[in-house]
């Protein structure tokens, strides 16, 4: 998966790869030219005492190292550039992938581990880009070229190359061996740390309320403790790499001064080729020395590509149509046609059976019991999900078929969890209506029966909001959201349970206020409370996933037990 991602995402940078090979090439011809020429310097002109040829070759050894400067820091700007816009592409495409995911996807891989998977597990591949950029397209020319050279010096000593460097490649590999498990682990359980943490600070007033510190402290710390111990386990590993690096390169250069002696003292051999056989020796373990530092990076960067791949591969449930119909007649007739939804693996259909019809002008209310497939069934609506079997049709074309944008245009969605985005009163209002004046937030906000507490705010419609709607409460998280799906003006309304916050007086203002709004709108309503729906001009009441009710407040008060029976108990509620 590394290799698929990195072909994929590096593609668009062809030329600027090139250009890097390029250079780092040109530098590493000239890291391998001034060993030699320190020999030539060493046997010809300190041996000799020509101090023109020392000059004049020290010259030369200035000039080669001052393109190798010029050429290094160039190709490290190249590739620092390159592997920060592979990031870049990187996470833009996971963040389009999520986005287009229905919540069946959401559900499946979590919020914890996609927000890891778009931050540090592309860090980990990004990486590995930069140090390849920077450091290993160096080192197998490095090798290559340095094995030449030294071979060129003498090749009495080449015996030593191939003792060192398949020394050195199995340490390397032995550890690496068990470093690769330890990878996979550190990531899942920096997953587990994320969700924990995550979860304490969205319900730290749940947390709060129960007393539940000191169990959540524990949580987190054994989290904490799980990711601490397998990161200090492949540490250790990871230790062991430079030290035995280190040790092979000293190992070689004592080897190499030790047989090395023997040739010069023969005649075999000059003083300064066995000093650039030496630098040689030392510039291939370096080259290995430096793919180790891939060898390091490269096994963690795997299991990240891994668990990147498989959020890009994972293709959305629903699917947008190719040629989806972009035009519909202003009416947002909603019809059920014998639609069921089944979660994937479940025993069970969340909903069956269900078909009805929901007609424009009219307010059709949804109730039943908790577990009922309410939300479940509004969601088939926007697509959200779509039904495993039957139809769901908008102004008679089934949702599959119609263009997303143009779909999602009609619908005005208020959900159960609601949820505001960090910003100001007013750029929450204008999510749902981008151009929307300040004239036509009020109103929404009239409407909504949140003007209000909006102008009692430091700074109304500018005043902030928090993350989610933290620091205003349940009833007022509600009513904007009413007002932004208000702003828009849709033709189709729907409510999913985003009465239940507010107190029996302002659910009754509320419903008052929008019926001159969607009088010529298609309106449903997902309630528990009796009062919010007893008007509607019909009532679907559901039960165990199929219709069991449907008909005005007073039809199934005589008709529907289930319908009575929830009347009876919330009158009784009252009472009491």
């Amino acid at each position: 998966m590394l290799v698929k991602l990195l072909r994929r995402f590096l593609l668009p940078y062809k030329r600027e790869i090139a250009i890097i090979v390029v250079l780092q090439l040109i530098g590493t011809i000239a890291a391998l030219t001034l060993p030699s020429l320190n020999a030539d310097i060493i046997d010809k002109g300190v041996i000799r005492g020509d101090t023109a040829y020392i000059l004049r070759m020290g010259g030369w050894m200035l000039a080669v190292s001052l393109v190798q400067v010029i050429v290094t820091i160039t190709a490290v700007y190249f590739g620092a550039r390159t592997a920060m816009a592979f990031g870049r592409d990187v996470r833009s495409a996971f963040f389009h992938r999520v986005i287009a995911f229905s919540s069946r996807e959401m559900a499946r891989f979590g919020a914890p581990t996609l927000l890891t998977r778009n931050t540090n597990d592309v860090q980990q591949v990004q990486m590995v880009v930069l140090t390849t950029f920077t450091i290993l397209i160096t080192a197998p020319i490095m090798m290559i070229g340095g094995v030449f050279m030294a071979l060129r010096e003498d090749v009495g000593l080449s015996w030593l190359i191939l003792a060192l460097v398949p020394v050195l490649a199995a340490i390397i590999w032995f550890i690496l061996s068990h470093m690769v498990p330890g990878f996979r682990v550190m990531q899942r359980r920096l997953d587990t740390v994320n969700r924990v943490l995550r979860e304490q600070i969205t319900g730290i007033r749940v947390v709060r309320a129960f007393v539940r510190e000191p169990f959540e402290t524990d949580r987190f710390g054994e989290a904490n403790t799980d990711l601490t111990n397998v990161s200090i386990s492949v540490g250790r590993w990871m230790a062991a790499i430079f030290p035995s690096v280190m040790l092979v390169m000293n190992l070689s250069s004592v080897a190499v001064l030790w047989f090395g002696s023997y040739r010069v003292d023969s005649g075999a051999m000059q003083i300064g080729s066995l000093t650039a056989f030496l630098t040689y020796i030392i510039q291939i373990l370096m080259s290995v020395m430096m793919s180790t530092m891939m060898f390091v990076l490269l096994p963690r960067a795997s299991v990240s590509a891994d668990r990147i791949g498989e959020v890009l591969e994972t293709e959305p449930s629903v699917v947008p149509p190719t040629d989806g119909i972009i035009e519909l007649p202003r009416h947002s007739v909603v019809e059920f046609d014998n639609a069921a939804f089944r979660y994937p693996g479940a025993s069970h259909p969340v909903l069956s059976g269900i078909t009805f019809s929901a007609q424009p002008g009219q307010t059709t209310a949804v109730i039943g019991s908790t577990g009922a497939g309410k939300t479940t069934l509004v969601n088939l609506i926007p697509r959200l999900f779509d039904a495993t079997e039957g139809i769901v049709r908008v102004d008679g074309v089934d949702v599959r078929e119609i263009d997303p944008d143009t779909l999602w245009n009609k619908i005005g969605l208020v959900p159960q969890s609601i949820y505001l985005f960090s910003g100001t009163v007013a750029s929450n209002l204008r999510y749902g209506k981008p151009d929307a004046t300040e004239d036509e937030m009020w109103e929404a906000l009239e409407i909504a029966q949140a003007r209000d507490f909006v102008e009692e705010m430091s700074d109304g419609l500018d005043s902030p909001i928090a993350q989610g709607g933290t620091n205003v409460s349940g009833g007022q998280r509600q009513r904007l959201a009413i007002a932004r799906a208000l702003i828009r003006r849709p033709e189709l309304y729907l409510f999913d349970d985003s009465f239940s916050a507010l107190d029996v007086a302002t659910d009754a203002r509320l419903r008052q206020a929008l019926k001159p709004v969607t009088q010529d709108a298609t309106v449903i309503i997902v309630a528990q409370r009796v009062a919010t729906i007893m008007d509607a001009d019909q009532i679907v009441v559901l039960e165990n996933g199929g219709i069991v009710g449907l008909g005005t407040h007073d039809e199934l008060l005589e008709t529907c037990v289930p319908y009575a029976e929830i009347v009876d108990s919330q009158l009784a509620a009252e009472v009491s």
